[in-house]
């Protein structure tokens, strides 16, 4: 069973982690005493709720503290202290020690990577039809069941296809299960780790660790530490943020909440989309459909352009070198605001490095989360659904299609929009893949030239911006507060003259 969207234990830890961080920001007078209380505030009790010890509990709740200060995890083979590198990261800008994507050992259930296993629906039936289409012989009877030597098996699964009362379970490492570029290894003991040449930073073995045991770094605490040193700083929002922070909540009251967390404005990314989008069309427009180019790429999903870029070097050329939404909406700030710090808040764990990179200054100062936000919000008691608007709160100021964006297939779809509006004589093509697997197999495909012509669009979380790792709620139901805000744009395509 998917796990996202549910409102499990592990997503109320998160959300207790980033408040408890906030809550320090907001009114820590030491921060060093009050950093390391907070294993013991949290975990009360000396009766532990998750694991067999509360000294193991407290442990983990160290390990995601520090990772929620942008801390890295401490070796577990030295002596470290729990608030070591507290000091440097106490600032008001932007703070980060690589790799984003950590696992907490001490979390870590070491799971079986890939296992067949006899469950107890084992009839013994006299047909035994998993011992007979075993092709190494590894099912034998023990104590009267059927039995698998592990040592034998192959992991064919043919056992667990004829078994007729499926009897026979396929034991996965739920975070390697979801990694769709086979960056999950084993440490010495067994425990998960994350293969940093491999990895892609989208967060989805993040969200599928049924222990929370996988955690990504925060910047909350320094974006508080920016605003509190009386700096502007303006928000710019993603367009799948609707819906996130509660079923009654809008637009405008989300607005109203981001103000008295202390942003002096907040602005659309979906502008950026608008002018993404124009200018992909022009793009394919001048290159695939005239044969320049065998097709392109969209670029706006910073975990498909890094695959494509690890994976598919030779696809480098064919990757949009349009700026990507958030980059051009922070643009767009700074001519507006040009003493501001810009802070990004979306679904996507790895726009964080995205802003980060040196390649393209991205001109955004920090990147936080949905998730992280709602944990700001919380730390400040702001109840968004009982806030008060007006109409200088509305958020109106983008797009359908920009706003179409936040779900897969809609950057293709704005984009070829925008060809049959402005290029009418152009025929288009188009290509989408959600899922790092799936864009592994089009990006593969089009390597071999299955995809000459199309315009491809790749989302690294299945369902697109409203799946990423940082979301609140299921996907279904995100999609459905998306089409309603898209929906409710005055402007359904961008004007010409919005082409940068």
């Amino acid at each position: 069973m998917n796990i996202r969207g549910l409102d499990t234990e592990v997503r109320k830890i998160r959300k207790k982690t980033f408040k408890e961080i906030a809550k320090l920001a907001y009114n820590s007078k030491n921060i060093i005493d009050d950093l390391e209380s907070l294993p013991y505030e949290m975990s009360d009790a000396e009766t532990p709720r998750f694991w067999e010890s509360i000294y193991r509990e407290r442990a983990v709740t160290r390990e995601r503290l520090r990772l929620a200060m942008g801390l890295s995890l401490r070796p577990e083979n030295k002596p470290v202290h729990a608030t070591q590198g507290v000091d440097e990261s106490d600032i008001a800008e932007k703070y980060y020690e690589p790799p984003l994507m950590q696992v907490i050992p001490s979390a870590c259930n070491a799971c079986a990577e890939n296992m067949y296993i006899v469950t107890n629906q084992c009839k013994t039936c006299t047909a035994q039809p998993c011992a007979k289409v075993c092709p190494r012989g590894a099912i034998s009877l023990v104590d009267g069941k059927s039995y698998i030597d592990q040592e034998k098996c192959i992991k064919c699964g043919k056992c667990k296809n004829v078994c007729p009362y499926d009897a026979i379970s396929r034991q996965l490492r739920p975070c390697a299960a979801a990694c769709g570029v086979d960056a999950i290894q084993s440490d010495e003991y067994g425990r998960a780790c994350i293969d940093s040449e491999k990895c892609v930073s989208c967060g989805m073995c993040m969200v599928h660790c049924p222990f929370g045991a996988i955690a990504d770094k925060s910047q909350i605490f320094q974006l508080i530490r920016a605003i509190q040193s009386g700096k502007e700083i303006v928000a710019e929002i993603a367009p799948a943020f609707v819906g996130q922070f509660g079923a009654n909540v809008t637009p405008a009251q989300v607005k109203e909440g981001l103000k008295q967390l202390g942003f002096s404005a907040v602005y659309e990314v979906a502008i950026g989309a608008d002018q993404g989008c124009m200018a992909e069309a022009k793009h394919y427009v001048e290159k695939v459909a005239t044969g320049e180019l065998p097709f392109l790429l969209t670029s706006c999903c910073p975990s498909w352009s890094v695959l494509a870029k690890k994976f598919f070097p030779e696809t480098i050329d064919n990757i949009s070198n349009e700026l990507t939404p958030m980059v051009a909406t922070a643009r767009k700030i700074k001519e507006d605001h040009p003493e501001a710090g810009v802070v990004f808040i979306g679904p996507c764990a790895s726009k964080k490095l995205e802003a980060s990179r040196k390649t393209v200054r991205s001109d955004v100062d920090f990147v936080i989360t949905f998730e992280e936000l709602d944990g700001m919000f919380a730390a400040k008691g702001i109840v968004l659904s009982q806030l008060e608007t007006d109409e200088s709160d509305e958020i109106n100021d983008a797009t359908s299609a920009g706003r179409g964006y936040a779900v897969a297939g809609g950057v293709a779809d704005a984009i070829e929009k925008c060809i049959r509006e402005y290029y009418p004589d152009v025929e288009v093509k188009i290509e989408h893949a959600e899922g790092l697997s799936e864009c592994k197999k089009m990006l593969t495909l089009a390597k071999v030239g299955k995809k000459n012509g199309c315009l491809i669009e790749g989302m690294g979380c299945p369902g697109g911006c409203v799946g990423g790792a940082g979301t609140n709620i299921p996907i279904i139901k995100a999609n459905q507060e998306v089409k309603k805000f898209v929906d409710s744009a005055e402007r359904k395509l961008p004007a010409m003259e919005e082409e940068s």
